[in-house]
């Protein structure tokens, strides 16, 4: 069986991606020619609706890069039209303890019996699989990530490591620094970051971070960090015209 890009955060491989900001197919284009290993669409800090994620998500099946997303809210009704049109997975933010995570991995998988079911979307093949068999590998192949970034989840860490349903803890440091009240970057939010990676080193867990500058990925995974979203097709834009400038 082919493997999957969930088997491959599980495998707790080093995977790098970047967060897309610009609703442009082109972009999910170009940074699957470019060799990322995912991308994840930031419906919480940017414009992007439904019918946008549809476009992006047929460009990124087509170059062959894996998509989630990330959106605003804090319930799950959102995750899965997402899912349906065909969505590698999703990054869900504040979630802040083992029930929040529950509720994640209820809306993404089919097998706890409450996410809503038709094989009719693109993620079925338009009704071209059978009932069992969309089950099977949507539940196979679709990514939960949690966004661990409010101090009063530091608490929870091991309870929510420990759900078998959830593929990563993902820290969002900027958030997580705000609720701590401290800066970011600073040994007190590095430390908490390093909780994080025990409670996943303990649970067999996988974990994730946002990074902004590249040099930070190799000083993360030495740490045990195993999946990086690098700045975003903006900031990656940025950078190159103002270089380009220089």
């Amino acid at each position: 069986m082919t493997t999957t890009f969930r088997d491959r955060v599980r495998a707790r491989e080093l995977l790098v991606g970047t967060f897309v900001k610009t609703p442009s197919p082109h972009v999910v284009e170009i940074l699957g020619h470019a060799g990322l290993d995912f991308a994840v669409i930031d419906q919480e800090h940017a414009p992007i609706e439904l019918g946008q994620m549809d476009m992006l998500s047929l460009a990124g099946r087509a170059v062959g890069l894996p998509l989630l997303s990330r959106r605003w809210g804090k319930g799950t009704d959102w995750i899965a039209p997402l899912l349906d049109l065909g969505l590698t997975g999703v990054m869900v933010p504040h979630v802040l303890d083992a029930a929040g995570a529950e509720a994640v991995c209820d809306a993404v998988r089919f097998a706890r019996n409450k996410r809503g079911l038709s094989p009719s979307p693109r993620a079925g093949n338009y009704g071209g699989m059978s009932i069992p068999a969309y089950r099977e590998a949507s539940d196979r192949t679709s990514v939960a990530m949690v966004q661990i970034e409010d101090e009063s989840a530091l608490e929870h860490l091991d309870a929510i490591a420990a759900i078998e349903d959830v593929d990563l803890l993902f820290v969002g440091p900027a958030d997580l620094s705000q609720s701590m009240g401290v800066a970011f970057p600073s040994p007190e939010l590095d430390a908490a970051i390093d909780r994080v990676v025990a409670a996943c080193r303990t649970a067999g867990r996988a974990v994730g971070l946002f990074v902004g500058d590249p040099a930070q990925i190799p000083v993360w995974h030495a740490r045990g960090v195993t999946l990086f979203v690098c700045g975003s097709d903006q900031a990656l834009l940025r950078k190159s015209a103002a270089a380009l400038m220089a």
